[in-house]
């Protein structure tokens, strides 16, 4: 399947902000942040420059691939800012006024790659900060859960073509979100997660990216 030609089918929703409401912390969504000729030419240059791999971690007794490609940036153990992830990290810091250092890039293929339940791992600081989220590609859908009150109604969120989510501090300590594999046919989908400075960040054994 060629991507680039494919490029015309995402999906990039309307242009609204919803701001989500959820007991303790803050879920904010910018749809068509980045507008769709901007998006498309983000999308192309990140498939095509990033060397992606796929990390490898242990499961019980086994150790198995990550269903998804990933790089990181920044940081003390991630690779040198591209020109192309600081423009992005600018417009995204200049909108929620917030400054990053660091950025975990997702690659999903297709619906068989996936990221199952989750929050985000304590920095070393000790204490949770904003992350911001944000899509290029094909939509996926994010969905988010309380770890604890089941009263709290789960979120089915469609991630669309240039979106921008922003999740608040306390967003990791009280909910925990998941993208699921679809049997939809699906085309590939780019994440940024924008961060803070985590040097207790564990390492991971690498493997070469599957054709």
């Amino acid at each position: 399947m060629n991507l680039f030609e494919d490029i015309d089918l995402f999906d990039e929703g309307k242009k609204q902000f919803t701001r989500y409401d959820l007991p303790g912390t803050e879920l904010q969504l910018w749809e068509q942040f980045f507008g769709k000729a901007e998006a498309d030419r983000y999308f192309k240059s990140l498939l095509a420059a990033t060397p992606w791999q796929q990390r490898t971690r242990q499961m019980y007794d086994k150790w198995v691939l990550d269903p998804r490609l990933t790089a990181y940036y920044g940081g003390p153990k991630g690779l040198p800012w591209t020109e192309l992830l600081v423009d992005i990290k600018g417009t995204v810091e200049a909108a929620c006024g917030l400054s990053f250092d660091r950025v975990l890039l997702n690659y999903y293929r297709d619906g068989n790659d996936s990221v199952a339940w989750h929050s985000d791992t304590l920095p070393s600081d000790g204490r949770h900060h904003p992350i911001a989220s944000v899509t290029f590609g094909e939509t996926r859908v994010f969905k988010v859960r309380h770890k604890s009150d089941k009263a709290v109604r789960p979120l089915d969120i469609p991630l669309t073509h240039g979106s921008f989510l922003l999740m608040g501090e306390t967003m990791q300590e009280l909910y925990e979100h998941h993208v699921p594999k679809t049997s939809r046919k699906v085309g590939a989908r780019i994440n940024l997660t924008f961060r803070m400075t985590d040097s207790a960040k564990p390492m991971y054994f690498v493997e070469s990216a599957r054709d």
